[in-house]
């Protein structure tokens, strides 16, 4: 767990997302699910890109576009987030940062509310088969 920490810390201080990934990202995406996508921080992007390859080498969920689109959308409720405030959150909690589930289904929800369902309960005890795959991909 520690050394995921460390690569999630390095990852957010040295890589920056690759704006080649957009043509891919974009054959999932709609329009507007873009725009919430691309708002998203660097480290967000990379994140959501890299889970969305989980995703779609998953056997059971590759062939299901709403985890394909999960995978890139269910952090966008974190917004802008300093590496600071990230650290805080796993050293003792931040509450807004506890609430991008929240956050990311209210961003979704009149856009395209299943993704919006999906991705206030990405953290909650798995609904289902396909969420407790998602989550374990997510944890990686």
């Amino acid at each position: 767990m520690i050394i995921a920490r460390i690569k999630q810390g390095l990852t957010y201080i040295f890589i920056r997302y690759n704006q080649k990934n957009d043509l891919i990202v974009r054959e999932i995406l709609t329009d507007e699910e873009f725009k919430i996508f691309n708002e998203m921080s660097e480290y967000d992007k990379i994140h959501s890109f890299n889970l969305f390859k989980l995703v779609k080498e998953n056997a059971t969920l590759r062939d299901n576009k709403n985890y394909l689109k999960l995978a890139l959308l269910h952090d966008c409720g974190k917004e802008n987030l300093s590496l600071f405030v990230r650290v805080k959150k796993v050293l003792i909690g931040d509450k807004k940062v506890e609430n991008h589930p929240k956050m990311s289904y209210e961003k979704l929800k009149n856009i395209n509310n299943t993704v919006g369902e999906l991705a206030l309960s990405h953290h909650l005890a798995p609904i289902s088969e396909e969420m407790k795959i998602f989550q374990e991909l997510d944890d990686k």
